[in-house]
C-alpha cells in the first residue's frame, strides 16, 4: 500500500471515529425503548389523572409514566391496564418486539384473587377471612407459579435483548395500634400473610427465570393503612376500584424509587 494510499485510510478512520463520537458523546447513555406492562398496581389506579386511557385507568402519576419522563426515553409504551392477569399481560405482550430495551412488569394479584379477598374479608367473619386468604395462598404456591413462568418466558421471547424488571406489591396493613380502617388485627394479619406469600413466588419466579424483582414491601414500610406515617395506600374509598391501591405518593415515593433502585 503506498503511503498515500495509507493516509487516506487513516484519514477515513479518523472521521469514522468522530462520527461516533459525536453521535455518543462521552457519558451519554444509549436512549432506552420502555414497555410498561401489567396491572392495576404498574397502571396508577389510585393515582389518579387517568387521561383517556377509559378503564385501564393509567395514570400520569403511575411509576412507569414518572419513570420515562426523568430519564433518557426514546421510546415509551404503557400498555399497563386495571384489571389484567396472566393471560391479560400475555395480550399486552403482543406489542412487545426486539427494539424493546427496558421491560416492567407486576401480575399475579388478580389471578389469586385479590379483589375477591378483600371484599369476604371486608364483609365477612375473621374466619371467613382467614379461609379465604388461605384458599388465594394455596392458587399463588400450586397454580400462579406456571403461569407467571409462561408469562416470563413469552417476555424473553418477544424482546431478548431487554432488561426485564418484575415488580411485586406492597403489605396493606400495619398491625396493631388504632385504625378506622373498618379491619380487626386477625384480617388485617391474614391480608399481610397473604401479599408475603403472592411477594415469595413471584420473587422465586423471576429468579428461576434470571429476571430482576422489585419486592416493594420494604419501600412502603411504615406506611401501610394503619401506620403512623402518611398512608400510601388508599383504605377502602370511591370509587371502590381504587380500593387498597397505591396514592399518589405511594407510586412516587414507594413504587418509583423501588424501580430506579435497579435502573438508576
Amino acid at each position: 500500500m503506498s503511503v498515500r494510499a495509507r493516509r487516506s485510510l487513516w484519514l477515513s478512520l479518523i472521521t469514522a471515529l468522530a462520527l461516533v463520537g459525536a453521535a455518543f458523546p462521552a457519558g451519554a447513555a444509549p436512549a432506552v425503548n420502555y414497555v410498561a406492562l401489567g396491572d392495576s398496581y404498574s397502571s396508577g389506579v389510585g393515582a389518579g389523572s387517568y387521561g383517556d386511557s377509559g378503564n385501564c385507568k393509567r395514570s400520569a402519576n403511575a411509576y412507569p409514566r414518572l419513570w420515562a419522563d426523568s430519564h433518557q426515553v426514546a421510546d415509551f409504551d404503557f400498555l399497563a391496564c386495571s384489571g389484567a392477569r396472566t393471560s391479560d399481560v400475555l395480550e399486552q405482550a403482543a406489542s412487545l418486539d426486539s427494539t424493546a430495551t427496558l421491560v416492567t412488569v407486576s401480575v399475579g394479584g388478580n389471578d389469586a384473587g385479590f379483589a375477591d379477598v378483600m371484599i369476604d374479608c371486608t364483609v365477612g367473619t375473621d374466619q371467613q377471612c382467614v379461609d379465604r386468604v388461605e384458599e388465594a395462598k394455596a392458587y399463588a404456591r400450586d397454580t400462579l407459579p406456571g403461569l407467571l413462568d409462561n408469562v416470563y418466558a413469552t417476555l424473553e421471547s418477544k424482546a431478548p435483548g431487554a432488561e426485564i424488571i418484575v415488580l411485586g406489591y406492597p403489605r396493606f396493613y400495619k398491625i396493631g395500634g388504632s385504625c378506622n380502617a373498618g379491619l380487626s388485627d386477625t384480617k388485617r394479619a391474614a391480608i399481610n400473610s397473604g401479599a408475603d406469600t403472592l411477594a415469595e413466588v413471584t420473587a422465586q419466579r423471576a429468579g428461576a427465570a434470571g429476571l430482576t424483582f422489585v419486592d416493594v414491601r420494604g419501600a412502603f414500610s411504615g406506611h401501610e393503612i394503619c401506620s403512623d406515617g402518611e398512608w400510601w395506600l388508599h383504605s377502602l374509598t370511591w370509587p371502590v376500584d381504587e380500593s387498597y391501591h397505591p396514592t399518589v405518593s405511594g407510586q412516587s415515593q414507594g413504587y418509583l424509587p423501588a424501580l430506579e433502585s435497579v435502573t438508576g
